[in-house]
């Protein structure tokens, strides 16, 4: 049974809007140069009047299975950790932390974590479906090699905005949104690093659904596009709104954008469209039952 973390709230008044910076990071294998970049990037997301800055997946590590081992970390209480909630402190800004490899026990974890404007702790999700994919000719790849699932739901409040946390390949999976939507959340972050195999297929198709489906906003932030051997991500950091309309594509370099968050339109949305309230759970537990 999944244990659902409670809601979380940062020290801040409540908003109808507020701004948000997704950072598309390059990644190499100086894990200090990393992080650093990182801090670098949320320092300037608060010189943009950026409210809460959002990291990529794996951005203090290269991302493959033979990394995930030598980069992991405690959470909190690992270098990385110091390094974000410092920051975030002293900028006074939200930072969702991308994901870096989380060490605990025997065991390892890809894992995202949250930090206050007050540099405080707030929340880490670990990523619950496993990158497990085999591609002909194309891409083969098993997190499932490394690393855990996790099994909880991550939710936290942020300027009244109720905000759920998943990770790159839990976005395939639609009934995770939907128990994020149903607990009231009006925005989906997943940091995210989709390949140049699906990534050209599914990236934008799947947030754009997600976003449909919920009538929420969607975050998903990708590392920039690597070269040489090894796993090279899509980029393509995107923000999609309530409608399913992209809102910004940072392409593929390294890159900042910094949007405006307007939690009037997820009540447009769904007050136009109330799908919500029409969906017939008599019907679909009588189908179910079949």
């Amino acid at each position: 049974m999944q244990r659902i973390l409670p809601v979380v709230t940062t020290n801040v008044r409540m908003m109808s809007s507020f701004r948000l910076a997704l950072v598309q990071l390059s990644v190499g294998t100086d894990k200090s140069l990393n992080i650093q970049n990182a801090v670098s990037y949320i320092n300037q997301a608060k010189q943009q009047q950026a409210d809460i800055v959002v990291l990529p997946e794996c951005f203090n590590s290269p991302y493959g299975t033979q990394h995930f081992q030598k980069y992991a970390e405690l959470i909190p209480g690992g270098e990385t950790s110091a390094a974000l909630s410092k920051a975030a402190k002293d900028n006074e800004i939200c930072v969702i932390g991308g994901t870096i490899p989380e060490r605990e026990d025997d065991k390892l974890y890809n894992t995202c974590t949250v930090w206050g404007t007050d540099g405080q702790f707030i929340a880490k999700h670990r990523k619950m479906h496993l990158f497990d994919i085999d591609i002909k000719d194309k891409m083969t790849f098993f997190e499932s090699e490394t690393l855990s699932p996790g099994n909880d739901l991550t939710i936290f409040d942020f300027k009244g905005c109720k905000i759920g946390i998943g990770i790159c390949y839990d976005i395939r999976f639609e009934e995770l949104a939907k128990l994020y939507r149903n607990r009231g959340c009006q925005m989906l972050v997943y940091p995210a690093a989709f390949n140049l195999t699906t990534g050209p297929l599914h990236w934008e198709l799947l947030q754009r659904s997600r976003a449909n489906d919920n009538q929420c906003y969607v975050v998903c932030v990708s590392p920039a596009r690597g070269t040489g051997p090894g796993y090279i991500a899509w980029g393509h950091s995107q923000l999609t709104s309530p409608w399913a309309k992209v809102v910004c594509d940072l392409g593929t370099e390294e890159k900042m954008a910094v949007a405006e968050i307007n939690l009037n339109e997820v009540e447009e949305v769904r007050n136009q469209i109330p799908i919500s309230r029409q969906r017939r759970t008599d019907i679909y537990d009588t189908i179910y039952k079949k």
